[in-house]
């Protein structure tokens, strides 16, 4: 039986985004000028930096500019923000907005790949003296109580069926004096370390949306640096709306986010996005050209008031992870390395006096009560909430809470949330409206799943174990197909889960759920919409999954 070598360091940070490449780099920086020397880790899931870095993206420098003072921080952005517009999609046609809202004015902001700007701070990062390991997925958190001493990496070279293969290699165990949590949306040591430690008592639940997108090569469609976001058609009964930036080399970043809180179980946020494309004024952008990249990642759409108590013993969680977005501004990076300079800080602070506790750690919340980023994040609390009421209201809300510090319609300061999956209506419950005519795919402007997830360059070893857990199929096939119809078929944007259940009168249906995980673009949508909350998602072999080059 093969050894499990572990390594000891003084802090890890796991995932490599850009708020643990933030932290780190912040770390280090805090050290040199202390004279001290502290070993500083990196560990990210992906085959390498930025393969799995995906977001709009709209950045604001500021975090940048704090970090790096004085020096040049426009190396992992693509370009300025050279114009703003906002579009209402009517089902026909398109109404400009005569001005854009002052927090979605992006002037003095820049158009940019996640993915490229990820592996940028990488690179600093490792001239600041972080380790930075790619491939190395983090499996399961190590505890000594109720503290968190660590994180092991999973395994690789495991058999479908669980036995150890000839190239089999146990993942080692990285113990920590402090373990920073930045996985991204709902995180899978996260989601475990906040339901042991009760980090969500008291705060609102966590919703999310899911945001889906391609990269098209189009010359000569919009100028380099133009942003355009759009509400309205084609969701009428759903929160979301798309986003349109042109980037350098003639590529054209579109999306579209679909809240994950929607009612209908049939809706499917890939088809939502092909229908978009069709719409008569966004077709002609991309008509001619080229799709030449997919994705597809969930997004932390609750707010202030959601995000979990973010540090404990030996632990601090930062990023998406704790719900750092501003979903009124659509955007999450500045405030995301923000919260990884903060958790830096005080972890520094910890180090020092040999204390990382939860009480010394909690100099990390103070931080951010005295931050610019609770400022922002104050402003926008009661967004998202709003639209529980519709379109409309949500609408009315967002004004609202400009003109009022962002209480908006919250009487007490806050509307109250929900989870986004309790929302979902059993079929027997919809009013009976008119189906929505699903996209037939034309290869040319519209795709499929499967045409898409080909384009996110995804690769899973098959005959490793399914890293989506279905904790009890017979769930879906004795409840769900009747109650929901099976909504796992719709919400993936990457054609995962493939139902195959026949209900005859009232005896128990008869089938099974496919599982195509090999497809799995690591959006997490699954774990997040799931109506039983039976799906649970945790990190493949490292190295696996998509491959967001430029996005």
């Amino acid at each position: 039986m093969p050894q499990r070598d572990s390594l000891e360091v003084d802090v890890l940070f796991v995932g490599g985004g850009p708020a643990s490449l933030a932290g780190a780099i912040r770390l280090q920086q805090l050290a040199k000028a202390a004279g001290a020397e502290l070993a500083v880790m990196v560990i990210e899931k992906g085959g390498e930096i930025g393969n799995h870095g995906f977001s709009g993206a709209v950045v604001d420098p500021k975090a940048l500019h704090e970090l790096f003072p004085g020096d040049e921080i426009t190396g992992g952005l693509d370009t300025p923000v050279t114009s703003d517009a906002m579009w209402f999609l009517t089902n026909g046609g398109k109404i400009k907005a005569p001005f854009v809202p002052p927090v979605l004015n992006n002037h003095g902001k820049y158009v940019a790949s996640l993915s490229n700007l990820t592996k940028w701070l990488a690179a600093k990062a490792e001239e600041a003296g972080v380790d930075v390991f790619p491939a190395f997925p983090g499996q399961e958190l190590l505890w000594d109580g109720d503290r968190v001493v660590g994180v092991r990496i999973g395994d690789k070279g495991v058999a479908r069926d669980g036995s150890h293969k000839s190239n089999y290699e146990p993942g080692p165990d990285l113990t920590a004096k402090v373990v920073v949590l930045g996985e991204g949306p709902r995180g899978t040591l996260t989601k475990t370390a906040i339901a042991r430690l009760g980090l969500d008592e008291g705060r609102d639940p966590q919703v999310y949306a899911v945001g889906i997108k391609e990269l098209w090569k189009v010359p000569g469609r919009l100028a380099a640096g133009s942003v355009i976001h759009t509400l309205g058609a084609p969701l009428w009964n759903t929160f979301g709306g798309g986003w349109i930036y042109a980037m350098s080399d003639d590529i054209i970043d579109i999306g579209l986010v679909t809240g994950l809180d929607y009612a209908d179980p049939t809706t499917d946020p890939h088809d939502n996005f092909q229908r978009y494309k069709l719409h008569p004024a966004i077709r002609p952008l991309l008509e001619g050209g080229e799709m030449i990249r997919y994705g597809a990642k969930a997004i932390p759409e609750g707010g202030l008031h959601a995000m979990p108590r973010f540090y404990a013993d030996g632990l601090c969680i930062i990023g998406d992870s704790a719900g750092f977005l501003n979903g009124l501004r659509l955007k999450g990076i500045h405030l995301a390395m923000k919260s990884g300079m903060m958790a830096a800080e005080a972890i520094f602070d910890a180090l020092q006096a040999e204390d990382t506790s939860s009480a010394k750690l909690a100099a990390y919340a103070q931080k951010f009560e005295d931050s610019w980023a609770r400022t922002e994040l104050h402003a926008a609390r009661n967004f998202h909430q709003g639209f529980g009421s519709g379109m409309w209201g949500g609408l009315i809300n967002a004004q609202l809470s400009l003109m009022t510090g962002g209480r908006g319609f919250g009487i007490k300061d806050k509307l109250a949330g929900e989870y986004g999956h309790e929302r979902m209506k059993k079929l027997s419950e919809l009013t009976p409206i008119e189906v929505t005519k699903r996209v037939v795919p034309d290869g040319k402007l519209t795709f499929d799943k499967v045409s898409d997830v080909f384009k996110s360059g995804t690769m899973h070893d098959e005959s490793q174990p399914p890293h989506l857990h279905v904790s009890d199929t017979n769930i879906c096939a004795e409840k769900c197909t009747v109650e929901y119809g099976n909504p796992c078929q719709y919400f993936c944007p990457a054609a995962v889960y493939e139902p195959h259940f026949t209900k005859v009168g009232n005896a128990p249906a008869e089938g099974k759920l496919q599982i195509n995980f090999a497809n799995c673009v690591h959006c997490k949508t699954c774990d997040i919409m799931d109506p039983y909350q039976i799906i649970t998602w945790v990190p493949p072999q490292g190295g696996e999954g998509p491959v967001y080059t430029g996005m």
